[in-house]
């Protein structure tokens, strides 16, 4: 088998499963760049096992129709929008997952509200520029935690939220009170919850349905005074309206994990955005969650090589 190993941006693959257990005559190929679009086919026609990290590099149909060895696609995690399943399924290409660690996302959601609502990131360059207390933070107990989504991560963001005596509130499209109350948080139509929190944090999956779920006209109702987070995905939002917002001061900050244009290209509009603390996609880069990714990674090619494959997604 020719394997090759995509996106690993720390060049940690090698290190984080026993390579050495597979079939014998296995050739392993680890990519630690981004390959340029243009690219992809040719470097990758080779190779009959991919593993792909989340959706760095995506797989429409027209790459993986121009792909004749692939065999096998492994995506780290358990779903990836930038399959083209229905294409992989065409050519008889197993595609499989694998396990994670569920909390690393919600973490950098605090990191960021602390270093927003604690000016941690402005603080930190002028005192070592010579300055001292600068400006005033902000406490957070009292205030209103507004959580667009209160699944698995939103729930434990609420958690969170209520051990800093927050009062937490939450919208998602098919939140019910009673699930919103066995979270300790009050629902309320997606209006209020964007004219009345204190902070804003998004933790919905992007689906077609929830595409631009957040619009001008949430941004719009934000306080000045607020904050809004963003741990999920780009796809949810108005990029456009977040970045006039942020332009305009009509808003206090924000606080972004993800990008419409990964990795975040130099010249972004994002970059200039004021009042922001910006992150590279860290949710999920944890060693825990690497170790996962790629010890299942490395059982998912032994199973399928062996006719019994796991954790199939198509």
């Amino acid at each position: 088998m020719k394997i090759a190993i995509l996106d690993d941006y720390q060049n940690v693959a090698r290190d984080l499963a026993e390579w050495h257990r597979l079939p014998n005559g296995s050739a392993l190929t680890v990519f630690e760049r981004p390959i340029p679009a243009e690219e992809v086919a040719g470097m990758l026609a080779p190779y009959s096992v991919l593993v792909i990290m989340r959706e760095r590099t995506p797989f429409p149909a027209a790459l993986i129709e121009s792909l004749p060895n692939l065999r096998l696609l492994i995506t780290t995690g358990a779903r990836n929008n930038a399959i083209d399943l229905d294409a992989c399924k065409a050519r008889g290409i197993t595609v499989c997952g694998t396990g994670m660690v569920g909390t690393p996302a919600a973490e950098l959601t605090w990191g960021l509200i602390l270093a927003l609502a604690k000016r941690i990131p402005q603080e930190e360059r002028l005192l070592r520029g010579g300055r001292w207390q600068t400006g005033l933070t902000q406490g957070l107990a009292g205030k209103r935690l507004g959580l667009v989504g209160l699944g698995k991560l939103g729930t434990q963001v609420a958690r969170v939220g209520q051990a800093f005596g927050m009062e937490v509130a939450a919208w998602s499209p098919n939140l019910t009170d009673e699930r919103a109350a066995a979270a300790g948080a009050v629902r309320l139509d997606k209006r209020d919850l964007f004219a009345t929190s204190d902070v804003v944090s998004v933790h919905l999956v992007l689906s077609e349905r929830t595409r631009g779920v957040i619009g001008a006209d949430d941004i719009d109702a934000m306080k000045p005074s607020a904050f809004f987070v963003n741990t999920a995905r780009a796809g949810l939002v108005d990029g456009d309206a977040l970045l006039a917002a942020l332009h305009e001061h009509r808003i206090a900050g924000a606080g972004l994990d993800v990008f419409p244009v990964e990795p975040l290209p130099a010249g972004s509009p994002w970059l200039e955005a004021p009042n922001t603390v910006l992150t590279p996609h860290l949710g999920y880069v944890t060693r825990e969650n690497y170790e996962v990714f790629y010890r299942d990674a490395l059982d998912d090619i032994l199973a399928w090589h062996a006719g019994e494959p796991v954790r199939m997604l198509a």
